[in-house]
């Protein structure tokens, strides 16, 4: 499957396949389905996508347990709540992130949303996102995420291209952010950075099968491999090349390539 012809035609009719509504049931992204508002959107979709390594079943699980803790208004709980409101979570865990991570996450959240009305602002603080990839828009957001006093356990929880992490939970939180299409997997609530900037997701998984597919040189999950993965996607799509996400992680997940 070298010529890109044939390749471009198999990825295009695998995207057409998965992305679609039928996609969110069993997906993370199907967390901040549960909601309308903006910012619940936001908060919903940010814990879904940092929780999600593990079994998907567990991750979804967790996650709506989570917005359950926040009485399913994460976005007023997080402005609004008491000191003594966050005992609920106290027993809350998935896998390696726990109760003093969650905190953080929470307190990070609360002084976040004091100052801005979008979780938007924290990748892109400015009016325009001028890069080609959204590169620095990720360093910006762990940078910002630990500027006031945290666990130094939490750190591992943000990736950061900075570490040549491929930032896979945090590309696919971008995806769901800014990918808009009519058929509504991905909700594009967020305008400064266009589709055209955004990388693949890519983990163990996804880099198998697109070595395989010749889009990149070997398997290693690193952001070197993510940038090249999406500059070959690129060429397909110039400007959504990360909705070649869905038939590279559904291929990896449910067939035989």
């Amino acid at each position: 499957m070298q010529d890109k012809g044939q390749l471009k035609n198999y990825l295009d009719k695998k995207v057409a396949l998965y992305n679609q509504p039928s996609f969110i049931e069993k997906d993370p992204v199907s967390v901040p389905h549960l909601f309308t508002k903006k910012q619940d959107i936001e908060i919903a979709g940010l814990f879904a996508a940092i929780l999600a390594w593990g079994n998907r079943t567990t991750i979804i699980n967790n996650s709506r347990k989570l917005m359950s803790l926040m009485d399913n208004h994460p976005h007023e709980f997080i402005l609004r709540h008491k000191e003594t409101d966050l005992k609920r979570f106290l027993h809350f865990a998935h896998r390696t992130f726990n109760t003093t991570d969650l905190l953080y996450f929470i307190s990070f959240l609360q002084y976040h949303y004091r100052h801005s009305e979008t979780l938007e602002d924290a990748f892109v603080p400015s009016m325009h996102y001028k890069h080609e990839t959204v590169e620095q828009a990720l360093i910006h957001f762990q940078h910002y995420f630990f500027s006031i006093e945290h666990p130094l356990r939490t750190r591992k929880h943000i990736s950061t291209p900075e570490r040549h992490s491929a930032c896979k939970r945090l590309n696919m939180y971008l995806r769901w952010m800014v990918r808009k299409d009519r058929n509504g997997v991905d909700f594009g609530i967020w305008t400064k950075i266009k589709p055209s900037q955004l990388i693949c997701p890519l983990d163990v998984h996804v880099a198998r099968v697109a070595e395989r597919l010749g889009l990149i040189g070997n398997t290693k999950s690193n952001w070197s491999n993510a940038l090249q993965l999406t500059a070959s996607l690129r060429e397909m799509n110039p400007k959504d090349p990360a909705a070649y996400d869905y038939a590279l992680f559904s291929i990896g997940a449910s067939e035989r390539l």
